[in-house]
This record gives C-alpha cells, structure tokens and sequence, in this order.
C-alpha cells in the first residue's frame, strides 16, 4: 500500500541545474555567493551532532535550496534498512528541510558486511516486493515522498523478471515515489552491458522524473580487446553523455532539475559552474515554454 503523507507542502526542486556540494568548496560558496540554483548533499556526510560541517551547511542553507541524495538506505538489502540510518537521516530531513530526498536502487549491506560500493539487484518479482516494501517504510518513515535513481552496472544478472525501466515503472505505480534519472549511469550501463542507451531513454517512465544526474566516468582495459566504463564521478560530462541528456530533453521540451555531480579528483569550484552552464544552455535549446509538465 502506498503511504500518505501528513503535509501537503509539494517538495520540487527548481527547474534549473544545481552542482553537488562538496567540503572544498564550502567557504568559496558562502564567499563568493555563485549564481547557482540548488545545492545537493550526501546526507551521511553530515550525519554527527556538530562539527564544522553543520556550521558550513547551516550557513549555505541561508542563501541555497538543498536536495539530500543519499548513499547508505541499501533499500535492496535483504536484511531490510537500518533504523538507525533513518533515525539519523530524519532528524537531518528535520533539521535542514530538503526540497528534495533521492536514493539508489542498490544494496551495501547484509550479514553485519558493511560494503562501500552501491550494489545492483536483479529484477525479480521477489526484489520487486523488498524493494517496495522498503520504499513505503522508507517514505512512511519520512512522511514524504522520495526519489530512487538507476544504477549504473557493470554485469548483467543471468535472470531477470523485468527490465530495468518496467522495474523502476513498477516500484514508482506501488510505492508512489519518483525516479532520479542518471543519464551517466544509463550511458555506463549500456556500453558495459551492450543495450542502446536512447532505447532505454525512450522507455523511461519520464513523468515520474523528479531529477536528472550528469556525471563523468573513466575507461579501464580489462584485456587487450575489451574496457570497461567505471561511474566514479571523476572527470567532466563527457561527449556521449550530453548526447543522450539532449535527447532526453527533446523527448521532454521542458527543462528539469538536473545536477552536476563530481566526487573524486574535486576540482575548483569554477569548473563545476562551468559544467551547470552546459546543461543550461542545452535546457534552454530543448524546452518549449509552453509545456507545464514532461509526459
């Protein structure tokens, strides 16, 4: 059953591309007040009572809206969500009054392992039950509604009961959540795994977008004749990349929220800015003003 919510506040985040806040960058933001419309955080980074963190976000809180995309719920775990990371992230939620809260459809735990990596989960009715199960406890727990992005794979399970898209559709009509779509993931998964990237575009449930993540990657050899795409979130978006985001926002005309994630090799903030400039610029190409909503 999906759950209902006791506020009636409309959680969205502005139409417009934010950049993923990060601790070297903190005092060049509250300094220099870059002209950026959102600010998106790893909420277990700020999961302790004080410190300097909280001193520097409760600052840039004053000046930026804040989407909290978390790393650790592991809502595909089979050992369920731990209370106790939603206990933290709530009080987190409560504290700084997100626009919006997403997480990955993955899992990073089980038997007591604490796994640092966002795990996939094949796409069966049984994980489709777990997941959904997790995700109203989750909303429930939260008293809103959430957002799951896709993840980025690097190996196809032998047996699957639906499609990553059919899956994410089925998880979002059961649960009432929204989708985090990461075109790099989508990009990532494909060459690893031979699928069409603009296929799966064409087939994702757009209406329930509620975000879009752009991100670089690196390529690895694995023999003499094969690689391998990694999503480390490393380097600038890259070519292929923005293809796939133009053509998703000329399957939508409007403009959606969407960030530029960047969380190794962390470079001056100005690049970041740079990156939002792209995807702005390519907003305003694709979106008909006309249009309220992507269908």
């Amino acid at each position: 059953m999906k759950p209902t919510f006791t506020s009636s506040t409309e959680f969205a985040l502005p139409n417009t591309c934010g950049i993923g806040l990060r601790a070297p960058h903190y005092q060049s933001i509250l300094t220099d007040r870059p002209d950026i419309a959102w600010l998106e955080i790893h909420p277990e980074n700020f999961m302790v009572d004080g410190g300097p963190s909280h001193h520097y976000l409760t600052a840039i809180k004053e000046h930026y809206p804040l989407s909290m995309h978390g790393v650790g719920m592991s809502l595909g775990s089979a050992n369920g969500v731990s209370i106790e990371h939603l206990i933290s992230l709530k009080k987190l939620v409560d504290r700084y009054q997100p626009l919006q809260v997403s997480e990955h459809l993955s899992w990073s735990h089980g038997q007591d392992i604490f796994l640092n990596d966002l795990l996939p989960l094949p796409y069966t009715d049984e994980s489709l039950k777990l997941i959904c199960h997790h995700l109203n406890q989750v909303q429930s727990f939260l008293d809103r509604k959430i957002l799951v992005e896709n993840p980025s794979t690097y190996i196809d399970f032998a047996n699957s009961d639906y499609s990553e898209t059919e899956f994410l559709k089925e998880i979002c009509k059961q649960t009432g959540c929204g989708l985090l779509l990461d075109v790099n993931n989508v990009f990532v998964s494909a060459y690893n795994n031979g699928f069409d990237p603009y296929h799966y575009l064409d087939n994702f449930p757009h209406s329930e977008i509620g975000e879009v993540h752009l991100a670089g990657h690196s390529l690895y050899p694995l023999t003499k004749s094969a690689q391998i795409r990694i999503d480390d979130h490393g380097a600038p978006v890259a070519m292929e990349v923005w293809a796939l985001y133009e053509h998703l926002l000329s399957h939508c005309q409007c403009k959606l929220p969407t960030l530029i994630e960047w969380d190794t090799n962390i470079p001056p903030l100005e690049t970041l800015l740079i990156e939002a400039t792209k995807a702005e610029a390519r907003m305003k190409i694709y979106s008909v003003p006309v249009l309220p909503t992507c269908v």
